[in-house]
Parts: C-alpha cells; sequence; structure tokens
C-alpha cells in the first residue's frame, strides 16, 4: 500500500508538485500570523500566560500585540465600571430586622490583573462582592437602631461607603460608587410605626378642635362684649337724647324704601309700615335743650 502511494507521488509532474508546496507553506504563514496577534478592544486589558513560565507582569493596553502560537495565549479583562446590585438581610441595634440593599459600582486595578488572575480569577466580581458586602452592612447597621436608619440615612451610607472602599482595594478592586437603594423593615416593625404615626395624627387633630374650641369661645365672649357695650352706648343716647330713636327710624324706613324701590313688585306701604310714624311721639325740645343746660 505504502508503495502505490509513494509510486503515486513520483507521477505527479514536479511543477504542480512545487505549486503544492508553496500553497502549504502559504496557508501554515497565514495561519502562523494569525495566531500570533491579537487585539485588545477599548475599556479591556490584557494579560499573557505562558505555557513555560506562567502568568507574566505584564500588562497589556489597547491596541495590536504580538504572541508565541501555542506556547502564549492572552487573557482579557473588561476594566470599564460595572453596576452590581446585592441585599442582604441584617440585624440593627435594636434586634429588628433590616432588609438593605446596595448599588456597587466597581472595576479592577488594570496594574494589577495579574494578582487578580492568580487569586481570583476572571469572575473576582462574583467571588468578592457579595462576601464583603454583607460582611459591611452587618458590621455598620448594628451600630444603629431602626429608627436612626432612617433620621441618618446619609451618615448611615457615608460610613458604609468608606469601609467597603476600604475593603475593596484588599482584592484589587475599585469602587467607584455605593448607595443605598432600598431600605425596608419586618412586618411588625412596619406595623408598629403606622400605629404611632395615626395615633400621632389623631393626637394633633385633638389638639387642633381643643384650640379651636377655645378661638370660638373667646369669639362668642368678644361678641357678647361687643354687644353689651353696643346695648350701653344705644341707652345712654337715648336717654340723653331722645330724638336717637327717631333718627334711626328714618335711617331704616330710608333702607326699606331703598328695597322696595329696586324690587320688580310693585308695594305700598303706609308710614308705619315704613317707620316714619314719627309724630307718634314728638319730641320734646325744650326738655333736651333744659337737660343740656
Amino acid at each position: 500500500m505504502a508503495n502505490a502511494i509513494r509510486g503515486g507521488l513520483n507521477r505527479i509532474p514536479s511543477g504542480a508538485g512545487t505549486a503544492l508546496y508553496a500553497l502549504g507553506a502559504a496557508i501554515g504563514l497565514a495561519y502562523g500570523v494569525k495566531e500570533s496577534i491579537y487585539t485588545v478592544d477599548g475599556g479591556h486589558r490584557a494579560i499573557v500566560f505562558s505555557r513555560l513560565s506562567g502568568v507574566t507582569n505584564d500588562v497589556k493596553s489597547e491596541g495590536l500585540h504580538f504572541r508565541v502560537p501555542w506556547l502564549q495565549y492572552p487573557i482579557i479583562y473588561d476594566v470599564r465600571t460595572k453596576p452590581h446590585r446585592i441585599a442582604s438581610l441584617t440585624g440593627s441595634k435594636d434586634l429588628q430586622l433590616i432588609n438593605i440593599s446596595l448599588r456597587v459600582l466597581s472595576r479592577p486595578m488594570s496594574e494589577n490583573l495579574p494578582d487578580i488572575f492568580r487569586n481570583l480569577g476572571t469572575d473576582y466580581d462574583e467571588r468578592v462582592l457579595p462576601s464583603i458586602v454583607n460582611e459591611v452592612l452587618k458590621s455598620v447597621v448594628a451600630r444603629f437602631n431602626a429608627s436612626q436608619l432612617i433620621t441618618q440615612r446619609e451618615l448611615v451610607s457615608r460610613l458604609i461607603r468608606d469601609e467597603l472602599k476600604g475593603r475593596a482595594e484588599d482584592f484589587w478592586l475599585i469602587l467607584d460608587d455605593v448607595s443605598i437603594t432600598d431600605l425596608s423593615f419586618g412586618a411588625e416593625y412596619t406595623a408598629a410605626v403606622e400605629a404611632k404615626q395615626v395615633a400621632q395624627q389623631n393626637a394633633q387633630r385633638a389638639a387642633l378642635m381643643v384650640e379651636k374650641a377655645k378661638q370660638e369661645r373667646q369669639q362668642k365672649i368678644v361678641e357678647s362684649e361687643g354687644e353689651a357695650q353696643s346695648a350701653r352706648l344705644i341707652g345712654k343716647a337715648v336717654q340723653e337724647n331722645p330724638g336717637f330713636l327717631q333718627l334711626k327710624k328714618i335711617e331704616a324706613a330710608r333702607e326699606i324704601a331703598n328695597v322696595v324701590a329696586n324690587s320688580s313688585n310693585r308695594v305700598f306701604l303706609d308710614a308705619n309700615s315704613l317707620l316714619l310714624n314719627v309724630d307718634t311721639q314728638d319730641v320734646d325740645m325744650d326738655k333736651i335743650s333744659k337737660k343740656k343746660k
């Protein structure tokens, strides 16, 4: 069989054999060039793993790079900021269960990518962030009562951010932002808070009702004093000048006349109805003059 194959090859024309060799060499060269270069996209960094020496400490930036085929291959990392949402159930200082959620924006330290690969691998964020976030949340939240977590939320958020950044640096991670997105309490505590708010609202409503009653009573007292003072003044005016009643009758008659004049109905009134019967009680001007003297 081997002799037959060798005989078939010997029968191939020399020119065709040269062409086949040239084609094979060209294909091998193209494959070698393709495997010798790699590209690092924007927002990424690369490290090179050698089958002889392991991970090199050289971090490749964006662009085109060369490697030895089969002996070396690149490991590319995305160094752009990525968001993570992490929830944790922890306890407050007064032993209330708190459901708290954080949004964390993280990225790796580019110059420490070889260390990250050796110790954490490529899924570094999934290995590190959940554990350190839970640790820091439990440590910080335990310093505050449930009510303080609401009233001092800015302080709690700042403490969590500062401590979490310090812990992340131990794992070669940079945290660009840490913020509390959700903060909720257990059902029993929520019901107690709602009952307290309802009681406070009822107390405020009762206080307003009492204050309103006091104001109305004071208003009635002032109105009564005003009416009594007015009656005293009218009585004094009548005693000093009996013609005061006649003047009031004339003013009342004028008002009645204006109302009747503006009405579309025709009404006939006598002097008594118009309060113009001023001659029924004559005013003794001599008596008035004597009283004045």
